[in-house]
């Protein structure tokens, strides 16, 4: 039965509709399997967190992902089908996001009894700097950064509301301009102390109290870049052997990527190899 002209246009028009869904499919297919690949090379769970500029499927503009609840969700129920002594490897590209989703994970990663390292391929800024202070390795490339951690309050930091209430009295200030210093204050403190606690797992206290208030307070723009060797000079465990596994999978990430969360690992409980069941 030969097809007509309209027929072969409708075929066309389905094949190019299904042509997106299909390639998403597929790389789908291969990030798994070099997730599973890494597993099995380094032994470990494999967590990756990645954060790419997404376009919204009817209008055509683009959408930052950042840090949310449902990354946290996912990473803490990553978390709870690992064996507690079982290498936990973080595969971390995001710009920040959401304190509280960046401060459960990285507690959630604290708290692991395996060892943890956290891989930086490009850019962990702000909620991702956060989360990479609770491992015990920070394993980054020569150009990859991390940023400062200094909360924002209103799309302002925090530091710099309240370094602006200062140069005037009380009196010539409005009430909501109070009410936004106030809560910048509780910010950064709460901030110090997170990161404080978590610094203070693999450093002397004070140590880590004064990194956390330099990472915190404004020291910097909040999207200035911390290459490893500035990382490393601040006391962080940086080191630079990237394992080309990591960058071969970051290239199944493109960009726009996937609608889906930025969370991915293989949804199956792991098990030390020859760990003895006991009762």
């Amino acid at each position: 039965m030969s097809l007509s002209a309209s027929d072969l246009l409708w075929i066309f028009v389905i094949l190019t509709m299904l042509q997106p869904v299909l390639t998403r499919k597929i790389i789908e297919a291969k990030r798994l399997a070099m997730i599973s690949r890494l597993e099995k090379t380094r032994g470990s769970r494999v967590i990756l967190m990645v954060h790419r500029q997404e376009t919204m499927s009817l209008l055509g503009f683009p959408l930052m992902r950042y840090i949310d609840i449902q990354d946290s969700e996912d990473v803490l129920r990553a978390i709870r089908m690992t064996d507690d002594e079982m290498p936990l490897d973080i595969v971390l590209h995001t710009p920040g996001g959401l304190v509280l989703a960046a401060l459960q994970i990285a507690r959630a990663v604290e708290a692991h009894k395996g060892k943890v390292t956290v891989f930086v391929p490009h850019h962990a800024m702000s909620g991702g700097t956060l989360v990479a202070l609770a491992a015990d390795e920070i394993v980054m490339c020569d150009h990859s950064v991390l940023g400062p951690i200094d909360p924002q309050v209103n799309q302002y930091p925090a530091a710099s509301i309240l370094a602006a209430v200062q140069t005037k009295p009380v009196a010539e200030l409005e009430d909501e301009t109070l009410i936004l210093a106030d809560v910048s204050r509780k910010a950064l403190e709460q901030v110090i102390r997170a990161a404080t606690e978590l610094l203070s797992v693999r450093m002397p206290a004070g140590e880590a109290a004064a990194l956390a208030e330099k990472l915190a307070s404004g020291n910097w723009t909040h999207d200035y870049p911390i290459p490893s060797a500035e990382a490393k000079a601040l006391g962080l465990p940086v080191t630079t052997g990237m394992p080309e596994d990591v960058l071969t999978l970051m290239t199944l990430y493109p960009q726009p990527v996937r609608q889906s969360g930025g969370v991915e690992f293989l949804p199956v409980p792991r098990e030390r190899p020859g760990k003895v069941h006991r009762g």
